[in-house]
């Protein structure tokens, strides 16, 4: 109960800007006590700021970027990181599929390169891995996300927890050490917890723009990660407390990059 109230709170400061105290106790029906403590665990998540008889939305760390701002977005980075990641991929594994773009650059990478089976909840990844005959493509149904072209929900997360996965390729909305992996939809946040629970190794994407940041929803704690591949400019600190996590941590440079000197 504490939770899902949270999780609904965050979705409405998402979709209204501001709340106000005494409309959220009317709606939940509960003390201006417990509001108070909500509105404080979300303002340490990074997602809202409290202010006086409610909260403000937080946009430098709230709002998730549109796809197709993000698909432009450090591409040369997303596709060095993509390519790595196939080198991990065996003949006859059972792979799951995250959406997103970094996904996507992986999914354009393992055509013609390996014989596998793939889940996602991603059309786009569906539609580019469906021309490779030696790929069987299971497409978990849901309801549709249509701005992110996507599927979730109850239905995403039944058809899932039949399944058993061999490597888990997880997208990334933010990154840090005390939050771990987060999110910003959720229920593509609980599909994702569904589909970790039936992984037997989870490989993470990320490109350096998503360390330090923190989105809604908490995916899992970092430990969780066997692997993660990112570029050369990632913050320094969060890679070396991953390395005493025992997760293996893959650097990659893109074409072009050149490596920040300021971290």
């Amino acid at each position: 109960m504490l939770q899902s109230r949270r999780e609904k709170i965050a979705e409405m400061i998402q979709a209204d800007r501001v709340l106000k105290v005494s409309d959220l106790m009317r709606q939940f029906d509960v003390s201006i006590e417990t509001i108070r403590r909500d509105l404080e665990y979300l303002e340490k998540q990074g997602l809202l700021t409290r202010v006086y008889g409610g909260a403000v939305l937080n946009q430098k760390k709230g709002k998730e970027p549109l796809y197709e701002q993000r698909e432009i977005k450090h591409y040369a980075e997303k596709a060095a990181i993509a390519q790595r990641a196939v080198e991990l991929i065996e003949d006859g594994d059972v792979l799951g599929i995250d959406i997103g773009t970094t996904a996507r650059e992986f999914a354009k990478a393992l055509i013609g390169k390996k014989k596998v089976i793939v889940l996602t909840n991603s059309m786009p990844i569906a539609e580019i891995l469906s021309e490779d005959e030696n790929i069987r493509v299971i497409m978990l149904g849901g309801e549709v996300r249509k701005g992110e072209f996507s599927v979730s929900g109850f239905v995403a997360e039944q058809v899932m927890s039949r399944f058993n996965l061999d490597k888990y390729i997880l997208g990334i909305g933010g990154l840090t050490v005390e939050n771990g992996i987060t999110d910003y939809h959720i229920e593509e946040t609980n599909l994702r917890r569904v589909m970790l629970e039936r992984s037997q190794k989870v490989i993470g994407l990320t490109d350096y723009s998503k360390f330090g940041v923190i989105a809604m929803n908490e995916v899992c704690p970092l430990s969780r990660l066997d692997v993660l591949i990112t570029d050369s400019r990632a913050d320094r600190m969060i890679i070396g407390k991953m390395h005493t996590m025992k997760t293996e941590v893959i650097q990659i440079e893109a074409p072009g990059e050149q490596p920040d000197m300021e971290q």
